[in-house]
């Protein structure tokens, strides 16, 4: 375990580098917003700065090429940096609303608070964003922040903790490195919020924590997000669009199109050129195409190997334990009830599932656990909108995958199993903020009517104004 880049801490550390962070919350350090801009800007130096550094990491941890590592790390969390700074001013002013008649003179205001020391849990897939993308947030918001990343992840948990303090304020932000006792040891501690990124096995253990000190949470979990084509869409660009957010990254995203339902008068063309895609991205061997990653570890490449008797391999199935490599891999012929369709896949495994109908996709989907992504192919508007308004999810794509999450203005978040809270722009400063209410009153003008002893005039009165 790392905190400070120190590797001498450790269990009986973790209090006092907690008490460190209150301290410097409490010391009023954070609340400035020259010290949140400062902060900020040092994560976007670390990004710009350290990119080869951040690189190499990703690319130990998870085979991730050049492009992935840049675009869905580094240059994400940069962008995301570059926006809380150009609007954190906005972001921290108080908002005005109208005041009641009742209330006047006066005027009401919306204050904009940070909630002290939080925690930001992050996972393995995306191990560098997943930690600094919430960061962001959190310092933007004038808090002092404890990250811990993931052990799963070796060399990006190392990096972090070795140059995250070195670009921001190390008293106000600490990085613990460890695995689960250092993590329950972290979570036995009083944070005023806690953002996890994970499964929703730990999410309930993280809740269940939190509930000790009645903390609130934000948690960013998974599930099994659908995909649904129909015959309407142009078939060879909905294959080359899934197969890409599918293979990204491995299939280890926590949106990736999980299972494909598609009308079944198009199956077998649909499957033909999601073949033709993952040729045509990766080559007649995916072990040697430069831009196909490798699964997390041994026991993520049993698990996922072990399904692919689901069904019939339309693609791929090849597998090599030893460089962790699983082909990107489309299964035709899935029973509803086979081991692929029970978790979420979390790999480079497609289920392709034929459906009567769009109503048919409908109800499979809403007969299970609301995800945290859906995403609809079809060329046909009112398809597209009952899909929408028919179903829930945390966030759906309409003839695209992945893709919201590039855009600031949308929440990111689950709804149901998937998830509760959402951050990304804006929304990561509200997440870790309190919208405090502030009546403000003069007193030069204080009208008896309010005032008991009330009769009959005086009640007339208030039930017009009330």
């Amino acid at each position: 375990m790392h905190a400070h880049a120190d590797p001498t801490a450790d269990l009986d550390a973790i209090p006092a580098l907690v008490a460190k962070a209150r301290a410097r919350f409490d010391e009023g350090h954070t609340r400035s917003v020259e010290w949140r801009v400062r902060q900020i800007e040092g994560i976007a130096r670390l990004c710009r700065e350290r990119e080869a550094e951040i690189e190499a990491a990703l690319r130990t941890d998870l085979g991730k090429c050049h492009i992935e590592a840049y675009s869905a790390e580094i240059n994400y969390c940069a962008h995301e940096a570059d926006e809380a700074v150009k609007h954190i001013r906005g972001w921290m002013k108080p908002d005005r609303v109208s005041t009641p008649l009742v209330a006047q003179p006066g005027s009401a205001r919306i204050y904009k608070d940070p909630l002290g020391v939080v925690l930001v849990i992050a996972p393995w897939n995306y191990p560098f964003q997943l930690a600094v993308a919430p960061l962001i947030g959190a310092l933007a918001a004038g808090n002092a922040c404890v990250v811990k990343p993931s052990e799963v992840a070796q060399a990006t948990s190392a990096l972090l903790a070795e140059w995250l303090p070195q670009y921001v304020d190390p008293e106000a932000v600490v990085v613990i490195e460890g695995g689960v006792p250092e993590t329950t040891a972290v979570l036995a501690e009083r944070f005023d919020h806690i953002f996890y990124t994970g499964n929703g096995h730990v999410g309930r253990i993280v809740m269940t924590a939190a509930a000790r000190h009645l903390t609130p949470v934000t948690l960013e979990l998974g599930g099994k997000s659908p995909t649904v084509v129909d015959g309407s869409v142009d078939l060879a660009v909905a294959a080359r669009r899934i197969a890409w957010g599918k293979f990204f990254n491995t299939g280890q995203t926590c949106v990736a199109p999980d299972y494909v339902l598609v009308t079944r008068d198009v199956h077998d063309a649909f499957v033909a050129a999601l073949v033709a895609a993952v040729t045509a991205f990766y080559g007649d061997d995916p072990q040697q195409s430069p831009d196909y990653g490798r699964v997390i570890n041994p026991r993520h490449f049993d698990r996922l190997v072990a399904l692919l008797d689901s069904g019939t391999v339309a693609v791929g199935g090849a597998h090599d334990r030893d460089d962790r490599y699983l082909a990107p891999t489309v299964l035709t012929d899935v029973a509803v009830d086979s081991p692929v369709m029970a978790d979420e896949i979390f790999g480079p495994i497609l289920p392709v599932l034929p459906v009567d109908s769009v109503d048919a996709a409908i109800a499979f989907i809403n007969a299970r656990p609301k995800p945290l992504a859906l995403y609809v192919f079809s060329g046909d508007g009112a398809t597209q909108q009952a899909i929408l308004s028919r179903t829930s999810s945390g966030g759906a794509v309409i003839n695209h995958v992945v893709m919201h999450l590039a855009v600031p203005g949308l929440p990111f978040g689950g709804v149901g199993e998937s998830g509760m809270g959402a951050y990304h722009g804006k929304h990561s400063f509200d997440v870790f903020t309190h919208h405090k209410a502030v009546l403000k009153k003069p007193t030069f003008v204080d009208p008896p009517i309010m005032y008991p002893p009330y009769d009959a005039s005086k009640i007339k009165w208030l039930k017009r104004l009330l």
